[in-house]
């Protein structure tokens, strides 16, 4: 299954910690990240990620083309809440197209980890026949 990886800068440093914790379940799978969340996964699990551009100049925008052609089972959004409303049209965006697309998305630790972990049982290939 293909999984997005989104991070704001401040939490950039908890993707990497989930991903490491998670490395053996998402070996299994192709990772798309945007520029420098991808780049930071790499260093630190030796995991594969494809890389978008960065999400400040187009990447953000890459991942939505991706959920609009089908091509993304799952996102993994962890976003600082705090963002005033201009910096929160990615956020936005994307949940809106995970909605009309019927694409999993997680935007807290909480949620991410149920998703994965249902990644792993088989919960999530009803995406397969999508």
């Amino acid at each position: 299954m293909n999984i997005g990886l989104i991070a704001h800068n401040s939490k950039k440093t908890l993707i990497e910690d989930f991903c490491l914790a998670y490395k053996r379940i998402f070996s299994k799978h192709e990772l798309y990240a945007t520029g420098i969340t991808g780049r930071r996964i790499e260093e630190v699990t030796n995991l594969k990620v494809h890389k978008f551009l960065p999400g400040s100049i187009g990447g953000d925008k890459q991942l939505t083309e991706m959920i609009e052609r089908n091509d993304m089972d799952m996102v993994i959004f962890f976003y600082n809440p705090s963002l005033d409303n201009h910096e929160e049209t990615d956020i936005y965006t994307i949940s809106k197209y995970c909605d009309i697309y019927n694409v999993p998305l997680a935007t807290n630790i909480a949620t991410a980890e149920s998703l994965v972990l249902g990644l792993d049982r088989g919960d999530l290939d009803w995406r397969l026949s999508m």
